[in-house]
């Protein structure tokens, strides 16, 4: 057994007991998946399947720790522009796990409604299917919310609001008056709408947020946490390690907490 194996329990309870304010939303841009595969001599499938089981382990996490809304970067609308077979494998595994979510245990046990946000029209029919499967499963729940952004582009989703918007406004019924951060909110999204984001977290030491929900992050001024494990390597002492830089920040601007434990 390695010293390491020894400590890391040791200090993951060590950052736990000093964790007492949890975010209510925690966005994470999984990054580093094919770096993982390259490093280990494997192809992509390998990286994204790692990574995959990554995000199972992260479910449970964030349930235990009673956050509320966890929000994955899965696959952004620049993501179209890589290799037809890396893509075609990705589109697979998004259907495996859509659907295994239906008799997910946890799922059903924690009551976790799960939601795509990014634009439908772009993904193949297969993967839409799986989506639309796993939110009618969960769709009567509402104790966690697990959002998983597919063809998704920030930019994208503001534009897409704005439409929606000026459409109602040109049909009048909405008055320009009425035209609040509130009604904005309700317009992104397209119908799956993610509250506003306490945390984003960025695996593979990439210091950048790409895109993801600018409106919904930018304007709540969440704390941002870079780390260096790529997103197949990602443990609870490094998603404990951002929960505690929020809670600095928190500490720091007076703002209102929710604690756990």
């Amino acid at each position: 057994m390695s010293l390491r194996s020894l400590v890391e329990p040791v200090y993951e309870r060590v950052l736990a007991h000093q964790c007492t304010v949890v975010p209510r939303h925690i966005a994470i841009i999984q990054d580093g998946n094919r770096r993982y595969a390259r490093d280990l001599g494997a192809d992509t499938a390998t990286g994204h399947r790692a990574g995959a089981d990554t995000t199972e382990r992260l479910l449970s996490w964030a349930c235990d720790l009673g956050i509320e809304t966890i929000t994955l970067y899965a696959f952004s609308t620049e993501n179209f522009n890589r290799d037809p077979d890396e893509l075609g494998e990705l589109f697979t595994l998004f259907c495996e796990k859509f659907m295994a979510t239906v008799s997910d245990e946890r799922v059903h046990r924690y009551h976790i409604r799960v939601r795509m946000v990014g634009d439908r029209s772009l993904l193949p029919s297969t993967v839409l299917e799986a989506v639309e499967e796993a939110e009618a499963a969960t769709a009567g729940y509402d104790r966690f919310h697990l959002n998983i952004a597919l063809a998704y582009g920030g930019r994208n989703e503001i534009v897409s609001a704005a439409r929606r918007i000026l459409a109602d406004a040109a049909a009048g019924r909405v008055r320009p008056g009425e035209i609040t951060p509130a009604l904005v909110d309700e317009s992104l999204g397209d119908g799956a709408a993610v509250p506003p984001v306490d945390l984003i977290i960025r695996t593979g030491s990439e210091y950048r947020t790409s895109n993801f929900l600018p409106w919904q992050a930018n304007g709540n001024e969440c704390a941002v946490y870079f780390c260096a494990p790529y997103w197949p390597r990602f443990r609870k002492i490094d998603l404990l390690r951002a929960i505690r830089v929020y809670q600095q920040r928190i500490a720091a601007s007076g703002q209102p907490s929710i604690r756990h434990g």
